[in-house]
């Protein structure tokens, strides 16, 4: 591909504008635990673009939770698979093919927990996070995580680590849009928070924390970056390091 047609299917992609998406419904195990369940999702479908606002905790600023949310918290054994689901709306329409997200808003998926004193509470600020799942480029292939999120028809898996604490936990679950990353703010950041209690951790390990805003920077080479020209030969995903047991 040249580079006039890369930048402009750029273009077309960062014209993208209405082409969101929110993460609206867990799965623990396999068992669907129902639309907005546990889940602090907005009725907007638009991003943050911002890393040093406190929207970048849960989403819920700019964009207002959907009332009432909900006080539901989602039981979740450690060592638990949960697959979190995103649409392009709320209500989600049939035939609609920006749905989960415009195929054209590549970037990398990431997940992290917090413990919190309870999962319900309005209080976001002052958490401190840990990574427990990333997907970003594979190069070999030119693919991103958002492109396996689309051909799973909005699905990611991942696994709670066995080693942690029991207790309650918020799950931040994130999208990085990259379509227009070549100057910040630029970069798109989807993510919506779930209110889990996690059952039967170990409590073996204490994993080193990040705080947001904090963890993110504007200058990150995965936040700032051109992912038309020229092709990629790799990708930083933000943020620190998958904690694993």
């Amino acid at each position: 591909m040249t580079k006039l047609s890369v930048l402009a299917a750029g273009l077309v992609f960062t014209g993208c504008a209405s082409a969101h998406t929110i993460f609206q419904k867990l799965y623990v195990n396999g068992v669907d635990q129902g639309e907005l369940t546990g889940i602090r999702a907005p009725d907007y479908d638009g991003p943050i673009t911002d890393v040093t606002s406190n929207d970048i905790i849960c989403n819920g600023g700019i964009n207002p939770y959907h009332q009432p949310v909900s006080n539901a918290v989602i039981s979740v054994p450690a060592g638990a698979t949960v697959t979190a689901e995103w649409h392009h709306t709320l209500n989600q329409t049939a035939n609609d093919p920006a749905d989960p997200i415009d195929p054209g808003h590549k970037g990398p998926i990431l997940s992290y927990l917090a413990k919190i004193p309870d999962a319900t509470q309005s209080t976001v600020t002052g958490l401190q996070w840990f990574k427990i799942y990333e997907d970003g480029l594979t190069v070999s292939d030119g693919t991103w995580a958002v492109d396996r999120l689309v051909a799973n028809k909005g699905k990611v898996s991942f696994q709670i680590p066995s080693c942690i604490a029991s207790g309650q936990y918020l799950l931040r679950h994130e999208i990085i849009a990259l379509h227009a990353a070549s100057s910040y703010p630029g970069a798109q950041f989807y993510m919506e928070c779930a209110q889990l209690n996690i059952v039967g951790g170990s409590g073996a390990k204490s994993p080193a924390t990040v705080s947001f805003p904090g963890a993110y920077h504007g200058t990150d080479p995965g936040i700032k970056v051109d992912i038309y020209y020229p092709p990629l030969t790799n990708y930083t995903i933000p943020g620190p390091a998958v904690f694993s047991c």
